[in-house]
């Protein structure tokens, strides 16, 4: 009855966080982004996203360049290949787990039909 459910608690911690979920699945979206686009689209400040950041990179799935536009300092963020497919995974996954929610209603209901 609870297949599917078994599969939560091996959901990727490093992913499934709000924030770097958030930030995963917008740089899955796009080539790249700077860092203050992301700040504006997370609401995160900045030194929370800079965190995060930190981890994403130290987990391999996003690359971070350091840089000058002009003369003024500029952090490009990239989702890696392997951050590109973690964040895949991970939505499939949740929407796997999504989908078994929507199995044990119908199995409920099924369930107290013929009990009834």
């Amino acid at each position: 009855m609870s297949a599917g459910f078994e599969e939560a608690p091996r959901l990727n911690k490093l992913v499934h966080e709000p924030a770097r979920l958030a930030i995963l699945t917008a740089l899955a979206a796009c080539a790249n982004a700077d860092f203050l686009f992301l700040q504006r689209l997370t609401g995160l400040t900045a030194g929370n996203l800079s965190a995060h950041l930190g981890k994403l990179e130290d987990g391999g799935l996003v690359e971070i360049e350091k840089r000058f536009v002009g003369r003024v300092p500029n952090t490009r963020v990239a989702v890696t290949r392997e951050g590109r497919a973690a964040v895949k995974r991970h939505w499939r996954e949740l929407e796997r787990l999504q989908q078994s929610g929507a199995n044990l209603r119908t199995e409920q209901r099924r369930s107290a039909q013929e009990a009834g």
